[in-house]
């Protein structure tokens, strides 16, 4: 299958050493070797490299005083030229050995809006979706068993409060890949079932364990399965590019469901390097986009491998995180997006989207159009996400904590109210004042924070206000009050929300 373009040259970006770059954190095994490459990075051919970038440190843990029981780092910003769409940006931070898993949403000083860690588990495929008519968070919960989860998907309000649990139907565990909501409030999600499966014609034994990819429509009121699609029925062994394992081989690895602009259903599967376009209501393969039996001519540059989230677009276009680099030999990891004629079955590449550090992404990985026709790409397995515009313009780009990766990430739109009520610490700071800090999980709307103080009796009165700054808010008063509270105002002076009381 034809690669990506080769590469005229390898440039280092200036300033960037390798000592700098694992002092930084960077992989120790390859996955920055090669810097920037002479890549063309837009959309158009001969567009020039990004060959000035300074690496960026890892995200910092939060300390945070009001609430230090969120510990998820935020984002560490390194580009942010201006130009970015609207909205917040969504990650699902996992895979620091000791340290808070979850759901986090950031602004673009790379502050978290909302943080939800979960002990003992991880959070996938966190983002917007509408449900009943409103905007609603969608995440996978759960652990991981080999490639795919065993676990079960969540739906919460504006006011992030679950209202929905979704289950996998007939006696299957919804898996992390996808949990996709349709206009006609159905769910398309993904699940695994190990079958023993004779794999004498593909060199392996007679009697194997075998993972069965499964993706079912279900309703999501009632949770009645009205479509199951399994893998074995419908795509032979011998399609696979994955080794055959000793443990239950995962020969497909299906890692994404799109509904295409017709009703069907596009189907990506990682391991045959295929997407599938299927029949909603019979379950049969209309077409193979790549792969070793592929129903279309593949121009140069537009082949991908171990890929991630095709998605049909409005203008017919097909977007693809394609994986390529390290370990699967391709120079480094891509967004891309594909010109498909489905009438001539041809494909060819529109654009492309790389990363400065020439980024390969072992595994994981998003790419999102946004309304204004920027790029959002979410690198997988390595901790960055970055937004271009159309022709190629990194315009903003931020990396995680260090040792977190995020299967996918989004920039949406969101507004919520916070969760719970505004959390406050006070201590009292000299014989005449005191220091507050002041925080409100997942609030969008507070512009400013007004204090009132009281005696050890009496009505609490305002003291001072002060502008919101970042998760939490510094506050320091003249005076050592017995009691304080602090209320989160709007831009227009509105109060959203009342603090308990301290008593100091």
């Amino acid at each position: 299958m034809p690669g990506p373009p080769e590469p005229s040259a390898v440039r280092r970006p200036s300033g960037l050493t390798r000592r700098r770059l694992l002092a930084a954190g960077g992989s120790a095994v390859g996955a920055y070797a090669l810097a920037a490459t002479g890549l063309p990075l837009g959309a158009r051919a001969g567009a020039a490299p990004v060959n000035s970038y300074e690496a960026v440190p890892p995200a910092a843990a939060l300390h945070l005083q009001s609430r230090p029981d969120l510990q998820i780092p935020g984002l560490a910003v390194d580009v942010n030229k201006g130009g970015t769409a609207p909205g917040l940006i969504f990650a699902g931070p996992f895979g620091l050995a000791g340290a808070q898993n979850g759901a986090v949403i950031a602004d673009d000083s790379g502050q978290p809006v909302w943080e939800h860690p979960v002990a003992g588990r991880e959070i996938y495929n966190f983002q917007v979706q509408t449900y009943r008519g409103a905007r609603a968070l969608t995440w996978w919960e759960g652990s991981l068993s080999g490639g795919h989860g065993v676990g079960h998907y969540v739906i919460a309000n504006q006011s992030y409060e679950p209202i929905a649990q979704v289950q996998a139907g007939n006696g299957l565990q919804a898996d992390l890949h996808e949990f996709l909501i349709t206009a006609e409030g159905t769910a398309l999600l993904t699940a695994y079932a190990t079958v023993e499966v004779d794999l004498s014609s593909v060199g392996g034994p007679r009697s194997a364990a075998v993972e069965n990819a499964i993706f079912q429509e279900v309703d999501i009121a009632s949770g009645r399965v009205l479509l199951e699609w399994r893998s074995l029925d419908h795509i032979p062994l011998s399609e696979s590019y994955w080794a055959v394992t000793p443990w239950p081989w995962d020969y497909v690895h299906l890692n994404s469901i799109d509904v295409d602009s017709d009703g069907q259903l596009l189907v990506s599967s990682r391991n045959t390097h295929t997407i599938y376009k299927i029949d909603r209501r019979s379950g049969e393969i209309i077409w193979r986009l790549g792969g070793k039996r592929s129903n279309f001519a593949i121009a140069p540059g537009a082949g991908f491998v171990w890929q991630h989230d095709p998605r049909r677009q409005a203008d017919g276009t097909i977007t693809v995180f394609d994986n390529q680099g390290a370990p699967h030999g391709g120079p480094q990891s891509r967004a891309i997006v594909l010109a498909v004629d489905e009438q001539r079955r041809t494909v060819s590449l529109r654009s492309q989207y790389l990363h400065p550090l020439a980024l390969q992404a072992s595994s994981l990985g998003s790419v999102q159009v946004l309304p204004n026709g920027n790029i959002f790409v979410g690198w997988g397995a390595e901790p960055f996400v970055s937004e271009f515009t159309a022709s190629g313009e990194l315009i903003f780009d931020a990396r995680l904590g260090s040792g977190y990766q995020s299967y996918r990430s989004f920039r949406l739109p969101w507004s919520a109210t916070g969760e719970g009520q505004p959390s406050v610490a006070a201590a009292q700071a000299g014989a005449r004042a005191t220091n507050i800090r002041v925080s409100w999980n997942g609030a969008t709307q507070v512009a400013r924070w007004a204090v009132l103080t009281a005696g050890s009796a009496g009505a609490l009165r305002p003291h001072a206000t002060q502008a919101r700054s970042g998760f939490e808010t510094a506050i320091q008063i003249d005076t050592v009050p017995g009691r304080l509270a602090v209320l989160a105002l709007d831009s227009r002076g509105r109060t959203l929300a009342s603090s308990a009381t301290l008593e100091l």
